[in-house]
């Protein structure tokens, strides 16, 4: 999660911006696909992230990381309701329980809900169509899209910080953190 204060406030409201017209869609797009069977699954897919992302677990060097869940909600429910799902639980966090900052909710949507939902769900969908059809691909295909979403979501925070990060450090070296560390992340959530 983003804190306050670490993107600066025209970043801060472009990827608000972006966030909301991203969201909007979705919950647009999910209203196509709810169903009372889906509307039960998707609260329960919330809820289920939002459990895991409570657990952090060691990543290198002091530092640790939790699930995203972004790959996993949209091959659970779909595209448009995992996004929504993901986003519900990151508005949760920063409100409820101050987990990423208010003025940075915007870029933590926007990376931790729709990057890991989109990329997630395309990686899935493009593995599962072309290899052949069986558990394995299904297993590898979830793993790989859980892997990729995250990476993705990381590369997504470098760009942001290359715009407009208040921090001193070059973007080269956030970026050889960032895509390291959640390499790993993202391994650990392909696991899981």
């Amino acid at each position: 999660h983003i804190p306050d204060g670490f993107l600066n406030g025209a970043t801060s409201a472009g990827t608000a911006v972006m966030a909301a017209g991203g969201l909007g869609f979705s919950i647009k797009r999910a209203g196509a696909y709810l169903q009372e069977s889906r509307i039960a699954l998707t609260g329960l897919v919330a809820a289920f992230i939002f459990a895991l992302q409570m657990i952090n677990f060691p990543v290198a060097a002091g530092t640790s990381g939790h699930l995203l869940g972004g790959a996993l909600a949209v091959i659970l429910v779909g595209p448009w309701l995992g996004i929504t799902a993901v986003s519900v639980v990151v508005i949760i966090q920063a409100l409820v329980i101050a987990d990423g900052g208010v003025s940075a909710l915007g870029a933590n949507l926007l990376n931790m809900a729709l990057v890991t939902g989109l990329v997630g769900w395309v990686v899935f969908r493009v593995m599962v169509k072309t290899l052949p059809r069986s558990w394995t691909t299904v297993l590898v295909s979830t793993f790989t899209a859980a892997l990729a979403s995250v990476v993705a979501s990381s590369l997504a925070f470098v760009i942001e910080y290359a715009i407009g990060g208040r921090g001193n450090v070059n973007v080269a070296t956030v970026f050889a953190a960032m895509a390291g560390v959640h390499f790993l992340i993202g391994v650990g959530e392909g696991l899981i």
